[in-house]
């Protein structure tokens, strides 16, 4: 007899209609029936080994447990002398890297992510993060934590800080930068999952548990792997051995951050087949996307620019809104509360750009590492234009949950 689902799990796989191109032309079908079983049954599992550690930091006391955590994500589990039980527990388990792990495979995503320069930090906004706003179930976590007041720039600098991190020089190294922003966003959704579940107004049997596995593998994946799926009809050309890098960072970084082997990627198709069956499992529109979506739609005319800018705001907002429209489609557009459909001229003009670029970098000496150092300066650049000078705190727009 199969376990009980959430009703939000559909009775059949829904329409992914973006990604469901990729997922043809790389040969995945949809979920079989096992499959599906598990994807429902998922949205009622959150991360066993981080939720028994905020358990006890609470009990005992988030004044004291708090900073031993903080200490031990800095400085290593070994700095705190006499360590209670679970934090020994835990990070003797997460400071230790798994034997699968490549080192090499790793510092080559990090340097193809970094070549991606603006162009795909443009797809995870316009494409992942925009199109994510069609998962209703997820959108009601978002609300909560005050997704709606906070405002589309702050959530989307706080990724886009911790994806900087995760693909800086060695950041995914024990106590590098990369590890502790994953493990302080593994704590936040913890905490976040501990303190919404217990909510009167959270309806578990209708939603599932806040933060959980199927939510959990989305995410991860369509942001780490979704900038270079966009990124492939816009020009930019990765190999399949960066493809395969990409995919193996994005199985390390799940794996830190409390997704279960189950949604880990095994290489880049992998990664789409988790990604794709993921959204089909939790794709259901309703009134809270067009609420995300609109005011992430408008968000450019508010960024901070250093010159001109009203019509370079406004110029920002026809642009995201191409590559939204090319990618998500009139139908998905509609649900978003968007225009329908938008000249693809950004796409468009950055097609032959971003082809001659690709090539260069291939033939020219030292033309990968250049790439990776112009890319990186872009997509600092951009953050600031999110946010201006004040810096990107992870989980500080969940604070008021967590």
């Amino acid at each position: 007899m199969n376990s009980p689902v959430p009703h939000r799990h559909p009775a059949t796989p829904r329409k992914v209609p973006g990604l469901r191109a990729f997922a043809v032309l790389l040969g995945i079908g949809n979920p079989s029936p096992q499959q599906w079983q598990a994807l429902g049954e998922a949205l009622l599992v959150g991360d066993e080994p981080m939720d028994r550690l905020v358990d006890w930091m609470s009990e005992t006391g988030m004044a004291t447990t708090r900073p031993l955590f903080e200490q031990a994500l800095r400085e290593g589990i070994s700095s705190i002398p006499g360590a209670p039980e679970p934090l020994r527990e835990f990070f003797g388990v997460y400071e230790t890297v798994p034997e699968w792990v490549d080192w090499s495979a790793i510092r080559r995503a990090e340097r193809v992510f970094r070549m991606g320069g603006t162009d795909g930090l443009y797809i995870a906004r316009d494409v992942a993060l925009l199109g994510g706003y069609l998962a209703s179930g997820f959108n009601k976590t978002l609300i909560r934590t005050g997704a709606l007041e906070k405002g589309p720039a702050k959530r989307f600098a706080e990724t886009l800080q911790w994806a900087l991190d995760v693909t800086s020089d060695d950041g995914m190294r024990p106590l590098g930068r990369g590890y502790r922003a994953t493990m302080q966003v593994r704590l936040i959704h913890a905490l976040v999952r501990r303190h919404l579940a217990a909510q009167p107004d959270w309806d578990a049997a209708e939603w599932g548990l806040p933060i959980n596995q199927t939510d959990m593998a989305a995410t991860l994946v369509g942001a780490l792997i979704s900038p270079f799926l966009g990124a492939m009809p816009m020009g930019i050309l990765p190999a399949r051995g960066e493809l395969d890098a990409a995919a193996h960072l994005t199985r390390y970084v799940g794996w830190l951050i409390g997704v279960r082997d189950e949604w880990l990627p095994d290489g880049f198709r992998d990664s789409v087949r988790i990604l794709y069956h993921c959204m089909t499992a939790i794709t259901n529109p309703d009134e809270t996307s067009a609420q995300l979506a609109m005011p992430m739609a408008d968000d450019p005319l508010r960024w901070h620019y250093r010159n001109l800018s009203g019509l370079r705001g406004r110029i920002a907002r026809a642009q995201h809104l191409s590559i939204a429209s090319t990618f998500l489609g009139p139908s998905s557009m509609r649900q978003l509360g968007l225009p329908a459909t938008m000249p693809p001229w950004y796409p468009l003009a950055r097609v032959p750009v971003n082809l001659v670029r690709s090539a260069l970098i291939r033939v020219l000496p030292g033309g990968t590492e250049r790439a990776a150092a112009q890319g990186r300066r872009r997509q600092e650049l951009f953050l600031r234009t999110l946010i201006g000078d004040r810096p990107a705190v992870i989980g500080e727009s969940a604070r008021t949950a967590a």
